[in-house]
């Protein structure tokens, strides 16, 4: 069933004469997106996914379709010498109309007040349309006082995106560069964690130097700002792949999610945290709810295709990472990952072509033959080989110890996979579940390699909150309501077609808030079907009018308080089941 209170945000077009501004209108996007995420009870598409249809001519009726969303916002972002003008349209997915579209022209110092800005009226445009949810007084903190430090950590932020190692190398510059104007920072502080611990565990730069820089940035950020969800990613970064602390890693995370519940990088690595230790089930819970609001990532994908993988369900694996390929063909990860599911399900000829062009193609061979062709015995000279494979840092997949595990050398396997245990090496991380390690589960050195100090409790505790004055409330409510239909009667404020629900609310003097729960909640109805109602049975007492005989329907339906042709048409037509004309015809009959 398709959430109503929903959008995805459309990366904005970079209007500028520039086309290297693009960054900046990039960075614009996502800033909305971060802010509206914020808004319990509103479903805001995730960047991976509304990014994917970037410089795409896709309607967006087929764009909300395939994201499961109400709303879609698109827009502009021109920028001259100091000046920054945005063009922001709301559109209703359901039928294509734009039912709020604005202009904002501001100097650049006033950006995260501009971004702030949009960010609550597109919010209170959605709860107008689609129903009641609370709204935060602001819901985008400025997080530097330095406007040029902000443009260098969105150029960071840009290039680092693009997730190769050069352009996060480079990043690092420009997110050095931000902190140089602003010691402050500590969104730029969080970009350096992400990029020297990406360079290292890549191999791109020595690992100890790599882990030393993120380390390092990750205490100034920490205690600059632990509110960000940046700092539970780069805890978890820490905690879960460098040092194997489960336990504080699930603390950690729980925490985060507590704060930012859609947070889809937090979501995935708590479904991995879960799926390393057996809790399968719990893990895809996680990684379906980041899907709601991701469903175009790859990774995300590939995390499930993982869940899948680990229980053995290689058809099932297999097909969730061939989506998660198309979306991202150049995902190694996945394109690993894919191959192990054509070993176990023996589909030889597609494995030939996986593997061809690929890196150790001789040794994902040889484990081929030894899952399906019955090889059982290693040569002497290939054992002596692989007796320093343990320090190559840059192996993906650890294919030699799969083969060692699954022939009559599971010593030396007990005895290399020790080394990546002690190494905490994160591709065997899951060795606990890898299906390729399952013959090794019959030793007991295989149990004592590492001990996790994390078990989920089996048990989950459902707190039942009560409500004792739920009857004063009640009545107090309809109170209430009665007095608010009393003042719109007598004062018509609906005649005004700029009408909002704030300024209702400021008249009524309550918070929009406390009116949007009060309108939805004793209705049925969202703000604009309340407030059109109204509209509805006063342009009837119009047109019935013979002095107004005269006018147009149309022009009866602007005195009413409507603002578009198309709305009052629609409504009059849901409502009475017929064009405003046959109805006329109807009742003077």
């Amino acid at each position: 069933m398709l959430n109503e209170k929903s959008i995805v945000v459309l990366p904005f077009v970079n209007m500028s004469a520039d086309p290297e501004n693009e960054y900046f209108s990039d960075g614009i996007t996502e800033e909305i997106i971060n802010a509206l995420t914020k808004v319990n009870g509103l479903k805001v598409i995730a960047r991976t996914s509304s990014f994917a249809f970037k410089g795409k001519n896709t309607d967006v009726r087929e764009i909300a379709s395939q994201l499961g969303v109400a709303s879609v916002l698109e827009g502009s972002v021109r920028r001259v010498n100091k000046r920054v003008r945005i063009t922001a349209q709301l559109i209703n997915a359901l039928d294509g109309i734009h039912f709020w579209s604005q202009n904002f022209d501001r100097e650049i110092e006033d950006i995260f007040a501009l971004q702030d800005e949009i960010s609550l009226l597109i919010a209170n445009q959605i709860r107008d349309n689609f129903g009641h949810f609370n709204i935060q007084e602001s819901l985008v903190k400025k997080a530097t006082k330095n406007t040029q430090a902000y443009e260098l950590f969105l150029k960071g932020h840009f290039l680092q995106l693009k997730w190769d190692a050069p352009s996060i190398a480079e990043a690092t510059k420009y997110y050095e560069a931000a902190i140089q104007l602003d010691p402050e920072y500590a969104r730029a502080y969080y970009g350096l964690v992400q990029s020297y611990g990406l360079l290292a565990a890549w191999g791109y730069m020595p690992a100890e130097k790599g882990f030393e820089l993120a380390i390092k940035n990750f205490m100034i950020a920490s205690d600059l700002d632990k509110s960000l969800p940046e700092y539970g990613l780069s805890f978890i970064g820490r905690s879960f792949w460098m040092e194997w602390d489960f336990s504080a890693s699930y603390k950690q995370l729980a925490n985060m999610l507590n704060q930012h519940p859609t947070y889809t990088d937090g979501l995935e690595a708590m479904a991995e945290l879960l799926q390393s230790h057996g809790y399968f089930d719990e893990a895809e819970a996680y990684i379906q709810k980041a899907m709601t609001v991701d469903p175009l990532s790859a990774n995300h994908l590939y995390t499930l295709a993982h869940i899948n993988y680990y229980q053995s369900k290689f058809e099932n694996a297999l097909q969730l990472v061939d989506r998660a390929l198309v979306i991202n063909p150049d995902f190694l990860l996945a394109a690993e990952l894919r191959i192990l599911c054509l070993i176990w399900l023996n589909k030889e000829d597609e494995f030939e072509a996986a593997i061809s062009n690929t890196p150790n193609a001789d040794v994902k061979k040889l484990y081929f033959n030894i899952r399906n062709k019955g090889k059982k015995t290693l040569p002497a000279s290939t054992l002596k080989k692989w007796q320093t494979v343990a320090e190559d840092k840059q192996q993906l997949v650890p294919y030699e110890l799969f083969a060692l595990a699954n022939t009559d050398h599971q010593q030396e396997a007990l005895e290399l996979l020790g080394k990546y245990v002690e190494q905490k090496r994160g591709q065997i991380i899951n060795f606990r579940q890898d299906p390729s390690f399952h013959p090794l589960h019959k030793f007991d050195a295989f149990h004592k390699l590492h001990i996790s100090n994390f078990k989920l409790d089996d048990e989950i505790e459902v707190t039942r909150e009560t409500n004792n004055s739920y009857d004063d409330n009640f009545t107090e409510e309809n109170k209430q309501l009665e007095e608010l239909i009393q003042i719109i009667k007598t004062q018509q404020p609906f005649l005004n077609p700029q009408l909002n629900l704030r300024t209702l609310a400021e008249s009524f003097n309550v918070h929009p808030n406390k009116l949007s729960y009060l309108i939805n909640e004793k209705t049925g109805m969202n703000f604009n079907e309340f407030i059109n109602q109204f509209r509805l049975d006063h342009f009837k007492k119009l047109a019935l009018d013979p002095k107004n005989s005269h006018l147009t329907l149309l022009g009866l339906a602007y005195e009413s308080g409507f603002n578009s042709k198309t709305v009052f048409n629609a409504y009059f037509k849901k409502v009475e089941n017929q064009t405003p004309g046959s109805w006329l015809k109807t009742v003077k009959q």
